[in-house]
Order: C-alpha cells, then sequence, then structure tokens
C-alpha cells in the first residue's frame, strides 16, 4: 500500500496524546493537536477579561497540556525546535482541519460514550481513506465500531503505544473486523521503519497482550509477596537487574505509573475475562485495596510502596512500606546467597538456571514466579496471539525485559520447565507436551543468521519475520566471527563490510578494545571494503576504562600512561585516516572514549536515543583521545570572514567544559559533536547495524579515498587563552566552580587556544594532539583528579572537589 503520512491528526492532549503527538513531530510529520474548549474562564482569563471566544481561551486545555509536556523530564521530543511542528486547536473551531490530515489517532478518555461520539464528530469531516486509530488500552473495537460507515471501519484500528510513547517501543496493532489487510500491514511496517517501534499484531481481547502478561505477572507476585515472606525491598531487588528487568524492577514501576492506572486494568482483565483459569488472580488483594482506600498511588500521591521523607537535617530518606503493618519503615537492604551466584555471570540468559536451582528464599521466589508465568503464557495461545514470539515481544519492548517469557522458558530448558511447572502444581499446556514429543526442545532457534519459532499449527520452527532490515549480532557472531580477543569480536557483516562488537563491562575502552580496533582496520584495509563500529549491548560505550587509568596514576607509570594515552589518539586518527571507510554506530549512553570514537569516523548512523558528549571533566580530566583536539578542529571549520571567532570557540569550550552530553541523536547536533549533511539519525534501535553497514557500503562502492592529514586548524593563541582564563577565573571568585575546576578548564583552555601563540596560526592535528595528550598527564599527577577517578569507580557518581 503506496502511502505517504505527512500529517497526522492527534485528538486529545493528555498526558498520552501529547506524548504521541510529540513522538510523531520527532520523526518529521506535521502534527495538529486537538482538545476540548474549557467549560468556563479561570481566575487569570477573568482577570484580564477575556471571554470564552477568545482564542487563548478557547485553546487553554490543548496548549497547557502540550506546554506540560514539553517540560517534563524526560523530555518527549528529540530537540525543542521540533515542537514547531505541532499546531494545536479545540474541536469546536477546528475540527474540521482533519480532511487534509493523513491519519487520526482518538486518545481520549476511556470511556466508550465519549469516543463514540468524538467518531461521530470526526466522519463529518474526515476524507474517506484517511487512517483512523485509537489508543485504547481496552475497549473492544466491535463496540467502538458500531454506527460507523463502512470506509470508517475498513480502515479502522487501535494502534496501542506504551507511555511514554519516545521512550517505550511497544506499539500494539489491532485491526477491527472489518480492518483492510493493507491498512494494518501498513500499520504495522510504519510502527517499526518510521516510530521506531517493535509493532506487535494482537488480537481484540481485554488488555491485548502486554498488559494481559504484564499485569498478570505483577497481580501474580503480589499475591506470592506474602506467602513467601518477602519484603518490598527483597522482591524489587529480585526483579530488577538481575533477571533483566528495568532497576525500578516491579514496586518502583507501580509507584512511577500509578497504582491507580494498574488496578484499573487488572479490574478490567477480572471483569472481562471470567474464564480465565488465573481469574482470580487479578481480584486485588487485601494490601492493595488498603492502599488505593488510603490514595497512596505512588509517585503522584507522594507515596506509595516507597515514600520519601527528610530527616531533621533535611537529608532525604527512601522509606518502604510493610505490606504485614501497612507502616513505612527503613529501607533495608535485600541480599540473598541465590543471587551472590549469579554475580560473576555477565549473560543474563545463563542466569535463569543458576536462580530457579536456588535453595533460600530467592530460589523458591524464582520457581513459583517463573513457573506461574509459564503457566499462564503458554494457555494465552491462540486467545491472545497465534505465534509466541508475539508474546515475547510485546513483554520486552513494553515493559523493558530484556527476556520475553518463552525466552526465559528455553534458558531454563523447556523440559526442565515443564518439571518445575508440575512440582508447582501447574499443567503443562497440550502443545507444549507435543512439541516435547516431536522432539523439538527449544521455542527458539537459530539459524543461518536468523531466528527461528516454534510455530503450533504446523509443529515445526518457522522463521520470524520482519528480520531482513536487521542484523542481529547475537544471532551471527558465533558463524561470522573472523577475530577476537576479550575484548571485542571482529565480524564479518557480508558484502565486503566488517563490525567491531566491543564485549568488554560496559563496553568500556581498555587495551583490549583498542588492539582490536586497530586489528580490524588491518583486516578491513587489506581483505574488506569498509568498517563498522557497533554493537547492541545496552550503551554503545560509557567511555575509556578509567580503572586502568587509575592504577597507573597511583603507581605514578607515567611512561605506560603516555604510552596508552597515545596509543588511543593514534587509534582515533586510524578512524579518520584509514584505506577504508568507518563508520560508528552509537546508541544510548556514548560518552568520553565512546564519544570520541564517533567524532573520528568518517560517519556516523546514530541511533535517534544516543545520549551523547564529552564528560571527561567529571573524573578530572580534558578528554585525551583526541576529543579536544577535535573540537577545537570543528570550530575552526565553522570561522567565517568577519565572525567573532571567539565566540565559536568558547561554545565549543563551554560544551566541554559543561561536560554536556545530548538528550537525543538529533540534539547532538546543536552541540557540534552530529554534522549536518554528513551523520545520519535512525529511529528504529534494531535496524542500526544494517543501516550503518549500508552507509559503509555506499561510501566503498562510491570509490572512497583515504583523506589528506589536515593541517589548516586555525587557533587563536593568546587572544582565545586570555578570555578563556579570565573567565575561569570569574567563575571561581563567584564560587561557581572550585578550584580544581578551574585549573581543568584552563589545560582545555591551553589546548583549545593552541597554546600561547602569539596571534592566530594555522596549526596540524598531531600537535594539538600532543597538547592535549600533555595536559591528560599532567591532570593524571593531581591528587584531586584521583580523588575524583576513585569517586566515580566507586559510586558511578561525580566528585565536586
Amino acid at each position: 500500500m503506496k502511502r505517504r503520512i505527512k500529517k497526522v491528526a492527534v485528538i486529545g492532549s493528555g498526558i498520552m496524546g501529547s506524548g504521541i503527538a510529540c513522538h510523531f513531530a520527532n520523526i518529521g510529520a506535521e502534527v495538529l493537536l486537538l482538545d476540548i474548549i474549557p467549560r468556563e474562564l479561570n481566575d487569570k482569563e477573568k482577570a484580564k477579561g477575556l471571554s470564552m471566544e477568545n482564542p487563548a481561551v478557547r485553546n487553554r486545555i490543548v496548549n497547557d497540556n502540550l506546554t506540560a509536556a514539553l517540560k517534563s523530564n524526560p523530555s518527549p521530543i528529540y530537540n525543542k525546535k521540533f515542537a514547531d511542528r505541532i499546531s494545536t486547536g479545540n474541536l469546536e473551531d477546528d475540527l474540521s482541519k482533519i480532511k487534509d490530515v493523513d491519519w487520526v489517532i482518538e486518545v481520549v478518555v476511556e470511556r466508550l460514550d465519549i469516543k463514540k461520539s468524538v467518531f461521530e464528530k470526526i466522519e463529518k469531516y474526515r476524507k474517506p481513506g484517511t487512517l483512523i486509530t485509537s489508543n485504547t488500552s481496552g475497549i473492544p473495537i466491535h463496540f467502538m465500531n458500531e454506527g460507523r460507515s463502512q470506509d470508517f471501519q475498513e480502515h479502522f484500528a487501535v494502534t496501542h503505544f506504551f507511555n511514554p510513547p519516545r521512550y517505550l517501543k511497544l506499539f500494539e496493532v489491532v485491526p477491527g473486523p472489518n480492518c483492510k489487510q493493507e491498512v494494518t500491514d501498513l500499520l504495522m511496517a510504519y510502527g517499526e521503519k518510521f516510530l521506531g517501534k517493535t509493532s506487535v499484531l494482537a488480537k481484540d481481547t481485554p488488555a491485548f497482550i502486554g498488559n494481559r502478561i504484564g499485569i498478570f505477572g505483577i497481580q501474580s507476585l503480589f499475591h506470592q509477596v506474602k506467602e513467601i515472606g518477602l519484603t518490598v525491598e527483597e522482591v524489587d531487588k529480585l526483579t530488577g537487574p538481575v533477571i533483566g528487568r528495568p532497576k525500578s524492577a516491579t514496586f518502583r514501576t507501580v509507584d512511577v505509573v500509578g497504582l491507580d492506572t494498574l488496578v484499573h486494568v487488572a479490574n478490567g482483565i477480572y471483569e472481562n475475562c471470567p474464564n480465565d483459569e488465573a481469574h482470580d488472580l487479578f481480584k486485588l488483594p487485601e494490601f492493595i485495596q488498603t492502599m488505593m482506600d488510603n490514595k497512596w498511588l505512588g509517585s503522584k500521591s507522594g507515596q506509595g510502596f516507597y515514600k520519601k521523607v527528610k530527616d531533621k537535617d533535611g537529608k532525604s530518606n527512601i522509606l518502604s512500606l510493610d505490606l504485614d503493618s501497612m507502616e513505612y519503615t527503613e529501607s533495608k537492604k535485600a541480599k540473598f546467597a541465590t543471587l551472590e551466584l549469579t554475580k560473576t555471570v555477565d549473560v543474563v540468559a545463563d542466569r535463569f538456571s543458576i536462580l530457579v536451582d536456588g535453595k533460600d528464599k530467592a530460589g523458591e521466589f524464582y520457581r513459583k514466579n517463573f513457573t506461574a508465568l509459564f503457566a499462564y503464557v503458554q494457555n494465552r495461545i491462540p486467545e491472545i496471539s497465534d505465534e509466541l514470539y508475539r508474546i515475547d515481544d510485546a513483554m520486552k519492548a513494553g515493559f523493558g525485559w530484556q527476556h520475553g517469557p518463552f525466552e526465559i522458558w528455553d534458558a531454563i530448558g523447556v523440559e526442565k520447565g515443564v518439571e518445575l511447572m508440575k512440582a508447582e502444581g501447574k499443567k503443562p499446556a497440550k502443545w507444549v507436551i507435543e512439541m516435547l514429543e516431536n522432539d523439538s526442545k527449544s521455542f527458539y532457534t537459530i539459524n543461518d543468521g536468523a531466528t527461528y519459532y516454534y510455530d503450533i499449527p504446523t509443529k515445526k520452527q518457522t522463521k520470524k519475520p520482519g528480520q531482513d532490515a536487521f542484523i542481529i549480532l547475537d544471532n551471527i557472531r558465533e558463524s561470522k566471527e573472523v577475530w577476537k580477543n576479550s575484548g571485542v569480536v571482529v565480524e564479518d557483516l557480508g558484502d565486503g563490510i566488517l563490525n567491531v562488537e566491543f564485549r568488554s563491562k560496559m563496553n568500556t575502552l581498555g587495551g583490549d578494545v583498542i588492539a582490536g580496533l586497530n586489528k580490524a582496520i588491518d583486516l578491513a584495509e587489506k581483505e574488506y571494503q569498509g568498517l563498522v563500529v557497533g554493537n547492541q549491548g545496552a550503551n554503545f560505550s560509557v567511555g575509556a576504562n578509567i580503572g586502568m587509568i587509575f592504577m597507573m596514576a597511583v603507581e605514578q607509570e607515567y611512561d605506560e600512561l603516555n604510552f596508552a594515552i597515545k596509543t588511543f589518539q593514534d587509534t582515533m586518527m586510524r578512524m579518520r585516516y584509514s584505506a577504508i571507510p568507518t563508520v560508528s554506530a552509537p546508541h544510548g549512553m556514548t560518552l568520553g572514549g565512546g564519544c570520541e570514537l564517533s567524532l573520528h569516523a568518517d560517519k556516523v548512523v546514530a541511533a535517534a536515543e544516543t545520549y551523547i558528549g564529552l564528560v571527561e571533566f567529571g573524573v578530572g580530566v580534558i578528554p585525551g583521545g583526541g576529543g579536544s583536539k577535535e573540537m577545537t578542529l570543528r570550530a575552526s571549520d565553522l570561522f567565517r570572514k568577519d565572525d567573532v571567532e571567539l565566540n565559536v570557540l568558547r561554545e565549543h569550550f563551554l560544551n566541554i567544559g559543561m561536560a554536556k552530553v545530548s538528550t537525543s541523536a538529533h540534539e547532538a547536533f546543536d552541540l557540534n559533536i552530529l554534522q549536518k549533511g554528513k551523520d545520519v539519525v535512525v529511529v528504529n534501535n534494531n535496524r542500526l547495524i544494517a543501516e550503518a553497514k549500508k552507509h559503509a557500503l555506499l561510501m566503498a562502492e562510491a570509490g572512497y579515498t583515504q583523506p589528506p592529514k589536515r593541517k589548516d586548524i586555525k587557533v587563536l593563541g593568546k587572544q582565545a587563552l586570555g578570555m578563556f582564563l579570565v573567565g575561569t577565573d570569574s567563575m571561581n571568585a563567584g564560587n561557581y566552580i572550585s578550584e580544581h575546576d578551574m585549573k581543568i578548564a584552563n589545560k582545555l583552555a591551553y589546548v583549545m587556544a593552541g597554546g600561547d601563540l602569539s596571534e592566530a596560526t594555522q596549526v596540524t592535528e598531531q600537535y594539538l594532539l600532543d597538547l592535549e595528550r600533555e595536559a591528560f598527564l599532567s591532570l593524571c599527577t593531581e591528587r584531586k583528579t584521583l580523588e575524583r577517578i576513585q569517586h566515580m569507580l566507586k559510586t558511578g557518581k561525580p566528585l565536586r572537589n
């Protein structure tokens, strides 16, 4: 279906509606955001003498909601400038404008009568063929379809975004009973390609897939917690990062989302799924009902499972709810012997079999929790989905799970999972027994770099659709490995393109990673066409291995440290000046050395959710891997005749000095870390490696030639240095920065000014790299720098000393 989505109307500007509007603006669509007019004037409007006919009054609700959304943190929008793509209006004066849009998305309150009233109004102005979708999370489509025209019904579906729409990847598409197949296909493809989502086709069943399974998991846990005798903190310890779930785990997540939201969905499932074998689990436990009665709803009400209080000294403390006494008590650190056994196991999937074998309360919890989950999801096929992979996709994209239920079951072993279920009094589904009898021992297999899933009707492994646009490194690592050491794996992506995948802890750049990068460039220059640097970890790289720097500095091994920094710089320069095109594919946190690597690639293909910046000031040094040099070079390239060059340089200096990190890849263009006309942004993270490969291949096939080394970088010498030194001195005098902050800033000033040259001069990159390395080394001799590094290593937070 050839269709361009240029303009979208969003009806309803609440938290969800404004978030959806912002995300469409993120991807370049023009958005019309509409809401109701106020019932009466507020005090401010009365004081100004405004009438109900005033446009500002009539659009007050929509404008206030959008303003609140744009001020929220984390931001719903990639770059504040993108908000200009959103125009606002109200349902009485502006609804006729929907005749010009390609897609209408309804996001009004979850009441059928209100939705039907809105659809009736929409039909008056909607152009035939226009897509029309609802963001409902539970109202059956056939009810919403009642009274609508045939064309409306043929183009009507549910498109269920998860909140916040920018960050949560799940996009459930639920076609109406009369929805055209081409419309369903278009929505699924659009969600993946343009919105950057994981599109999951769901059936018109209560709570669809994500919330049906997710709310079951939380409700099941609510009922288990007292039975096993676990505290709120203990449950959050057991259900967080150790099993590949968000840090907020269970109870903190409920506090953030709001207990009332969860209860609303649970009640809906309880009322609308009378034949669900776990029906009684959706009934609220007594302690949840008490919390609802007390309005302890979480963050929105100031207390939920956790409560923040201040002691007499004004220091904040977090209290947790005792589920027996229903009183708040001091939080206690949770500790279990079973979890200790997983500390050395870095791969989350490898932990599950250890956890269910635990002999303590944690082991008992995991056995009960996982078997309840396995028993539930097996019975939801074909009720909520015909394919098991859709359930896994929904849980990973909607709830931030690293592994879906069937993937966890696979990691434990399907047969062992069945044994555990039987031990807990759970009955395996007929199709699971048949699968094992057919000698199919897993739900998923990998074949030739592609994922296959067990298809229940055909009783065989079937290729999961939609993978052609992706390169999944987990699937090709073993079969396509060209070279590896403890820090990297170099893989052949095909078509003459290699990939360097970091495999160090948090993808830090230490000696092994630098050696691996150099080896990959050697291999690519000899036998391949291009090189991608990309991985599919949680973050691209948190920077250089500061533990190694700390040890060398403490031992005063300055020659070795100088050599290590020089090697790092030389490797970055090889990224820039190799005989083959190099493409960096950053995503997530791309800090310090990770940012420097991207600065030196021929091209950056960045995920939209890339948080990139030079943050070395936080550990008491300046960027030492070419970052200080590169930002000086980039400032120089922006100098224009009759411009105030000092202002351009100052901006780049402040970006480093303030350790600025972009809140998205689009914001990185404003920091000149990404460059317009050269670097590109990809909305869907899953497509990142494939897109990077495509760009490397394009450069190679266009006849890539090694660029000449730069000797024309204009530095401003004493003129810039004087301005910077006066600025840092006044900042220190005003107590805005410490003495040590001033020392670091002055070292950076010396590098970016090109030293104390008497006049503006053209210098080489190597000249600036030598200044940068010298400054970095001298700061490593400072006690206060070592204190900062040590504090970061211990706490993960910067120290201001």
